[in-house]
């Protein structure tokens, strides 16, 4: 492209000045006006370039144009999906942040949209019950944009749990009614572990082992399954744990998002457990992992 520079007027300059303006810098009103290319705009082009570590100037060629774009985009502004080449950008980047607070690590936020931002966004979409196809559209950005609270202004999460604290675990059991249902033999095994420890935690436990149907008075629902749901299932807020190292933050982002009183949230144990191999004792450390994870999410 031709560089945009100190002197011209017209669409191109009003383009630059609108980017710039959103983004933060100032611009004198009368050249605003004008849409005229003056001291206040190169002034301000100047800092964009120092802030973007691009040679020293007060010139729009291509590099800072390609920048300034990219800078531009809110998240929400277009729909991001894994092709080639790589959306970037300002949005993507928020995207990535928003991921890597919430449970499901993009690896470092760097404004690029390649296979492990895909990955973690089709977690994420598992996790809150939409159709898991890695493209984020209008409905994921609602979740996302509902769960601001979480993800924005917070720094980085560590990947690393920490142990919940027994009388914590056991404030949260005492006043939070928890229904724990198993789909087959394995996962009911661990459900009836995850009461047994509950209730040894506290004789005041509100975690109640259900068959299917849950009672109606309860708060939050965990369903615990060996097997992904059927094909022609409708999608549902799902933890896949093999894929999940931060459980809590994953329990606590979906209950976040969770429409329905009381929330129900899926546990998935495929790619874990085997028949004929899963032990008692994997299915004692699981139970601890699950409750672990619960009694956390369910602190804050």
């Amino acid at each position: 492209m031709e560089p945009i520079v100190s002197g011209m007027q017209g669409p191109a300059v009003e383009d630059v000045q609108a980017r710039l303006l959103g983004l933060g810098y100032s611009i004198d009103a009368t050249e605003l006006d004008a849409k005229q290319f003056g001291p206040a705009t190169s002034a301000a082009v100047a800092e964009f370039r120092r802030n973007e570590s691009l040679e020293a100037g007060s010139h729009v060629d291509g590099e800072c144009w390609s920048r300034l774009v990219d800078a531009s985009y809110k998240l929400g502004d277009r729909t991001l999906y894994l092709r080639l080449p790589n959306f970037h950008g300002a949005d993507v980047m928020e995207l990535q942040h928003a991921l890597n607070i919430l449970g499901f690590s993009c690896g470092k936020a760097d404004g690029v949209f390649g296979p492990h931002t895909e990955a973690a966004l089709q977690q994420f979409q598992e996790n809150v019950g939409l159709f898991a196809d890695g493209m984020a559209f209008q409905d994921t950005y609602s979740y996302i944009n509902r769960l601001h609270h979480i993800w924005k202004g917070k720094p980085t999460v560590s990947d690393t749990e920490n142990r919940t604290g027994f009388a914590r675990a056991a404030s949260v059991l005492e006043h939070t009614r928890i229904a724990v249902i198993g789909e087959d033999p394995i996962a009911r095994n661990v459900a009836s572990r995850m009461w047994n420890i509950a209730t040894a935690t506290t004789d005041r436990s509100g975690m109640v082992l259900c068959d299917t149907e849950p009672p109606e008075d309860v708060d939050v629902v965990f369903e615990i399954a060996s097997s992904p749901l059927s094909g022609d299932a409708a999608p549902r807020a799902t933890i896949v744990l093999a894929d999940a190292p931060n459980i809590s933050q994953r329990i606590r982002t979906a209950l976040a998002a969770a429409t329905d009183t009381p929330a129900l949230l899926r546990f998935e144990l495929t790619g874990i457990t085997h028949y004929g191999s899963f032990t008692s004792s994997d299915s004692q450390a699981l139970a601890i992992l699950l409750l672990d994870g619960v009694c956390d999410a369910l602190s804050d």
